[in-house]
């Protein structure tokens, strides 16, 4: 009975946690950072103040959460970072991921907001880089310099490939939808545009090495 209520009050927690992140995604792309206040947070998400400060006791804590959250939401996925063997189908895994990562509404509402308020708060931007763009950028270098050590790529320099790649895919998922309100590419068009950055990316990288 103890671990049954242990478990219910975990998801309720849980529950409180995420009602709590979208209300604050949502007002702050609404009204700014600086316009929104942790006490309208808490009325918007329907939980108490002490909830909320619990959680979150500063505003700059929960603008942290929201950003480290949307970045690593696939962070379980047991083929977060392919292994190497098949540099294809390693890059071709990785582009989806970070399509559908990218092309999310939420994410592009969290640029939007950094993008806005950086003249006044530039600690938001120093957040979205050190906790979402760069854990996921290693991530991908490190998988390069794998396929590298595998012989299966000739990447000296695998920050650069890695910048390569990733920004051929957002250059065509995410960037457009900062400016056009009407960017919807068909999920073939996506999936194109990721199968280009690969055939690339192969192009300039691949190796016939022998492991």
């Amino acid at each position: 009975m103890a671990a049954e209520l242990s478990a219910h009050h975990r998801r309720l927690a849980q529950q409180k946690r995420d009602a709590i992140i979208s209300a604050a995604t949502e007002l702050f792309l609404n009204h700014g950072y600086d316009g929104t206040s942790l006490a309208r947070i808490a009325e918007e998400a329907a939980v108490s103040k002490s909830t909320l400060f619990k959680q979150f006791p500063t505003k700059a804590a929960l603008f942290e959460a929201i950003i480290t959250e949307s970045w690593q939401r696939d962070i379980t996925d047991a083929v977060a970072r392919p292994q190497a063997g098949d540099l294809r189908s390693g890059l071709t895994s990785i582009g989806h991921r970070y399509a559908d990562l990218i092309g999310q509404p939420g994410m592009t509402a969290l640029f939007r907001i950094v993008i806005a308020e950086l003249p006044r708060f530039p600690e938001l931007g120093r957040m979205q880089f050190q906790l979402g763009k760069l854990p996921y950028f290693t991530s991908v270098r490190h998988y390069l310099e794998s396929e590298h050590e595998a012989g299966n790529a000739d990447v000296p320099d695998a920050e650069s490939a890695a910048n390569q790649f990733l920004g051929m895919i957002a250059n065509y998922v995410l960037w457009p939808r900062m400016l056009l309100t009407d960017w919807n590419p068909t999920a073939s068009d996506i999936d194109y545009a990721v199968e280009q950055a690969v055939e690339t990316t192969l192009a300039r990288y691949a190796s016939d090495r022998p492991a």
